[in-house]
């Protein structure tokens, strides 16, 4: 009796065309140039009309856009993008690419289909990606709320550095990664869903267009593909609510004393019901769509 015959199992043969990119540097740049791109372009635009909805969960999207442009015109809506979100995305983008895509590799290797080993890779750099990163966007935030009270009352308003180191003499590396928890919640959905999705809608267009596996899709299939993820991934907007509601400064009684993401999502629900938990939905899905067609069809292309 042969060796293969005596086998009651076949052995399983390793996943077809399966090839493991080196780590470059030029690859860790490109993470960071893409996401410098985005952010630089409509990121910022659409990432300050989200958080002013959230924030100010009785403005509706005309009321914050005339909210953001009393703050400064037009460079009210780049509020924040220097230094802070250009720190911020010249380091997060650079992990993204980087962690998710070592991420798929491995999940296929286990014999992952492209969803599950996108979701996989999307929420691993997700993760990564919030806790290397989240000091910088905390800071960004709370200096752009602030800043917007303090002048509000005719105060002098605080330089970005002077505020970033009062908050850090005040509560240390804790106060300037305040919600860390509920980003990295965010992000490992956002960036699961947005690469998982993204995968199975590029599935679904090689269905349609009768092409296979190793046919390339074009660029325009490529950010139809793309569109898609990034959009659908608006579903968990109620934790970039609870996000900003943890990173705002408001002085009002009935918050929680000591923000949990559960204690701050009962506030939210009790004070602004459902509506309040899906609060600035629709420039997210702007901004999903953007930051996905940057970092996922940009990305592979």
């Amino acid at each position: 009796m042969s060796a293969a015959a005596a086998a009651p199992f076949p052995a399983p043969e390793p996943p077809s065309k399966l090839e493991k990119k080196p780590v470059k540097f030029s690859n860790l740049l490109l993470g960071a140039g893409l996401n410098m791109f985005e952010v630089t372009t409509l990121g910022q635009p659409l990432e300050v009309i989200k958080t002013t909805m959230a924030a100010n969960r009785a403005d509706g999207f005309t009321t914050a856009l005339g909210r953001i442009w009393q703050r400064g015109g037009v460079l009210g809506f780049y509020q924040g993008l220097i230094p802070w979100a250009w720190i911020e995305a010249s380091t997060k983008g650079a992990v993204l690419l980087f962690v998710a895509s070592e991420a798929e590799y491995y999940a296929r290797s286990f014999g992952a289909n492209d969803f599950g080993a996108g979701v996989f890779g999307g929420v691993t750099g997700g993760v990564a990606q919030a806790y290397a990163t989240m000091g910088f966007c905390t800071c960004m935030k709370t200096v752009e709320i602030t800043k917007h009270k303090v002048a509000s009352t005719g105060a002098k308003v605080p330089g970005t550095w002077s505020t970033f180191m009062d908050i850090y003499r005040r509560e240390g590396i804790r106060g300037i990664n305040k919600g860390v928890n509920a980003v990295a919640i965010r992000q490992m959905t956002n960036w699961g869903s947005r690469f998982g999705l993204s995968r199975l809608a590029e599935q679904g267009i090689r269905n349609v267009t009768g092409k296979g596996e190793g046919d390339k899709l074009s660029v325009v299939e490529k950010i139809t593909a793309s569109a898609l993820g990034g959009g659908l991934t608006a579903w968990n907007q109620p934790i970039e609510v609870i996000r900003v509601e943890m990173q705002s400064k408001k002085d009002d009684p009935n918050r929680p004393k000591k923000m949990t993401v559960g204690n701050t999502f009962r506030y939210i629900y009790q004070t602004n019901g459902l509506k309040g938990l899906y609060r600035g939905v629709t420039p997210r899905i702007g901004l999903g769509v953007w930051q996905t067609v940057c970092m996922v069809a940009m990305g592979d292309m």
